[in-house]
């Protein structure tokens, strides 16, 4: 997906694709150290997916403390 996809995602699906995400990295971390991979660059892309989702998910949280603190 692109970042401005990503960006338009709710909290809550980003919270869940970050949870399937991480899941998909750790599963391939395993699956390289029994059997090398063929492209082990496969690994890092998944780790920088991992990352922007994670710093995608913290900005809109920060966005929405933001937004509540001014309410108040």
């Amino acid at each position: 997906m692109r970042h401005s996809e990503l960006r338009a995602l709710s909290i809550q699906n980003l919270e869940e694709r970050v949870s399937a995400e991480r899941l998909a990295y750790q599963k391939m971390k395993l699956a390289h150290r029994v059997t090398p991979m063929d492209r082990p660059s496969m690994l890092t892309e998944k780790r920088r997916e991992v990352a922007l989702l994670m710093t995608i998910l913290e900005e809109k949280r920060r966005e929405e403390s933001l937004n509540s603190d001014d309410k108040e």
